[in-house]
C-alpha cells in the first residue's frame, strides 16, 4: 500500500514537472529565469545585508549577520549532506526517462534532486530575515517570500528539480529559518 501511494505521488510530481518544464515556456522567461536561480545574481543583496545590518544595528547587526550565515549553513548541510544522499532521487535532467524530454536551460550538474537545496536555503534566509527584520519594514516579508518562491520555481523551470523537491526544500528551509529567527529574537532582538 505504501509503495502504491509513493508511486502515485511521484507520478503526479512528474506530470506537474512535465508541464512546468516542457510546456509552459516563453523566450523571455527562458532568458531571464536562469539568472534568478544563480547565486551570483543575488550576491549583491547578500553583500548589502552583511554591510547594512552592522551599520544600522551595531553589535546586534553583527550577531544578525552571524545568524544569517548559521541559518544558511544549517539549511544547506541538512538538505545537501543529510537528505539528498539518503533519498538519492535523480534530477530530471539525469533521469534516463525524463532527460529525453527535459527543457534544460542550465548545466544539469551531478548530485541528487531531493530536496532542493536552493529552495531550502532561500526559504530559510527569507523566513529568518522576515522574522528578525520584518517588524522594522513589514513590506519586506512578502518581498522575502516572493524572492524565495521565484528562486524555487526557477529550479523546476530550468529542468534541474521536480516540484516536490522544491516544495519539501522550501518547507525544510522555512522551518529552519523559523527556528533560528525565533531563537535570535528571544536572545538578541534587534533594537
Amino acid at each position: 500500500m505504501f509503495k502504491s501511494i509513493q508511486n502515485i505521488i511521484i507520478g503526479c510530481d512528474q506530470i506537474v514537472w512535465f508541464y512546468l518544464n516542457t510546456r509552459w515556456h516563453t523566450a523571455f522567461l527562458d532568458a531571464v529565469i536562469p539568472y534568478l536561480r544563480n547565486q551570483w545574481f543575488w550576491a549583491p543583496l547578500y553583500l548589502f545585508l552583511l554591510l547594512y545590518m552592522p551599520r544600522r544595528f551595531g553589535k546586534y547587526g553583527w550577531l544578525w549577520c552571524l545568524f544569517f550565515l548559521i541559518t544558511f549553513g544549517f539549511s544547506d548541510q541538512i538538505s545537501a549532506s543529510l537528505m539528498k544522499p539518503y533519498f538519492g532521487r535523480l534530477r530530471p535532467c539525469n533521469d534516463p526517462v525524463m532527460k529525453q524530454v527535459v527543457h534544460l536551460l542550465v548545466p544539469c550538474g551531478g548530485g541528487k534532486s531531493f530536496p532542493s537545496s536552493h529552495a531550502a536555503n532561500h526559504f530559510s534566509l527569507a523566513v529568518f530575515s522576515s522574522m528578525t527584520v520584518g517588524k522594522f519594514a513589514k513590506w519586506l516579508t512578502p518581498a522575502w517570500l516572493v524572492w524565495a518562491a521565484v528562486v524555487s520555481y526557477s529550479q523546476v523551470y530550468v529542468g534541474v528539480h521536480y516540484p516536490l523537491d522544491v516544495l519539501v526544500g522550501g518547507t525544510l528551509g522555512a522551518c529552519i529559518g523559523w527556528m533560528t529567527g525565533k531563537y535570535f529574537n528571544k536572545k538578541f532582538e534587534l533594537m
